[in-house]
């Protein structure tokens, strides 16, 4: 059955302009204040970096120390809203990007991250935080 909503464009370009910011904020951040990134996810966030999951603030920060030094190159994003039907009526949007990265002392690998951000409302405006984060590299097949 398909339903129609009539402000869903409108839905959808809000989403990707929260989605466009957020992703600016947050290579920038891992690039040049990486000791601050943890505030962008949730208290309970998981990432899993190329299959290995990582939960929670002291495990991510932790995690993310440990990571040499970055140079992102974002060529990719696509962003969409996730129907609340399926986020218990929270505002949510999937994020995907690709690209390269240089980490300091390896190669420049292609990458594809997603991630999957909810709404958080603030007493002055609404704040994107990181529900979850999928990081793979995408090496080609020899």
């Amino acid at each position: 059955m398909f339903i129609f909503y009539p402000d869903f464009k409108t839905y959808v370009d809000q989403a990707c302009r929260a989605a466009e910011e957020f992703v600016n904020i947050y290579y920038e951040t891992m690039d040049k204040r990486r000791r601050v990134l943890t505030r962008l996810y949730l208290d309970k966030a998981t990432l899993v970096w190329n299959g290995n999951a990582v939960s929670g603030q002291e495990a991510l920060n932790e995690f993310f120390e440990m990571l040499p030094s970055s140079e992102f190159q974002i060529n990719v994003l696509d962003c969409q809203p996730v129907h609340e039907q399926a986020t218990q009526s929270q505002t949510t949007v999937l994020v995907v990007t690709c690209g390269t990265v240089k980490f300091d002392g390896n190669k420049q690998r292609y990458f594809n991250q997603n991630f999957l951000l909810t709404a958080q409302a603030t007493p002055t405006n609404t704040v994107w935080k990181i529900a979850s984060d999928c990081f793979r590299f995408q090496d080609w097949a020899s």
